[in-house]
């Protein structure tokens, strides 16, 4: 009786061994995966890092008012305190979400040139796990380069997504979530204007004459074509379009001067720069009141680099 006994148990352990064998199999597979990561083949992957930027500063609050009295002289010349007051402040551009895109504008009438101003600040977000913000950023730089028909320097981040052409997809769908309008109150709303100008000035010099401002415009119609066909519409050697150093992680200037036959010369400068994964654009244009005039491309590119300069060290705080 003995003996059975012994055998008994000693069958019973050998079941309960294996059972928990199977059941410590079991639980490892499991282990494996609940660690695995959606298209890692089973591997843990890191997840890319994100941007250093969480949120955006208020645009309309980080001009100061010297600098909008030098880059919008009319502003000094408004005589009512409210509406001073009222132009110093600036028009906050419409926005779907403040934290990831705001905008504000400066339109000034002087006695000599209407002036405008358009600070952007865009902060982009990388939904690809694989992809960090920053890289997500330069590949939207590097759109906007592109833009501007301009080239990254060697060695910088946004050279390698310029030769690969970017994710075009991804930049549409950024624009969707920041909203378009957001856009069209940016750059390329300066690009339309200037498309505008341009189709105005194709139009006959009689039609052209009704627009005039003072008694100068006569002397304007009899020269103003030849005037036109002779004036330069790229800026002087070392002021043209081109990459900027020692601004945010990378940044590039733009300057594109409107000539029409019997329109007054309409230049706009931009400066774009990119700081992590957030991305400034400061747009500065002006429209002398007389057509024989022409903004002077020194003096408003180093207004708009500038300030430029100035956002980036608040970035840099």
């Amino acid at each position: 009786m003995q003996r059975k006994a012994k055998a008994r148990v000693s069958g019973v352990a050998a079941l309960l061994a294996v059972v928990l064998t199977g059941c410590t199999g079991g639980s490892g597979l499991g282990d494996e995966s609940d660690d695995s990561k959606p298209g890692g083949g089973g591997s843990s992957t890191a997840a890319a890092q994100p941007g250093k930027y969480r949120t955006l500063p208020e645009p309309c609050g980080e001009v100061d008012r010297d600098t909008l009295d030098a880059m919008l002289p009319g502003i000094t010349e408004i005589e009512d305190p409210e509406q001073r007051e009222k132009a110093y402040e600036g028009t906050p551009a419409a926005t779907y979400d403040t934290d990831r895109r705001v905008g504000c504008n400066w339109k000034i009438e002087s006695s000599d040139a209407t002036h405008h101003l358009l600070v952007d600040f865009e902060r982009v977000v990388s939904y690809d796990g694989t992809v960090s913000d920053d890289a997500r950023a330069a590949e939207v730089y590097a759109g906007k380069l592109r833009e501007a028909g301009l080239q990254a320097p060697p060695g910088t981040s946004s050279e390698s997504e310029d030769e690969g052409g970017g994710t075009g997809g991804d930049e549409s769908g950024d624009a969707g979530e920041d909203g378009g309008g957001d856009k069209a109150q940016g750059g390329k709303k300066g690009k339309a204007d200037d498309d505008n100008g341009r189709k105005k000035g194709t139009k006959s010099g009689s039609a052209d004459g009704d627009d005039g401002d003072d008694g100068d415009d006569g002397d304007d119609a009899k020269g103003g074509a030849a005037g036109a066909a002779t004036e330069p519409t790229t800026p002087p050697p070392g002021l043209e379009p081109r990459p900027l150093t020692d601004l945010g992680d990378e940044a590039f200037l733009d300057d594109a001067l409107t000539t029409a036959a019997s329109a007054s010369r309409h230049r706009t400068v931009t400066v774009v720069f990119r700081t992590s994964n957030v991305i400034v654009t400061v747009e500065y244009d002006e429209q002398p009141g007389r057509r024989t005039d022409v903004p002077d491309s020194k003096e408003m590119q180093d207004k708009a680099q500038e300030l430029a300069d100035s956002l980036a060290g608040e970035f840099d705080e």
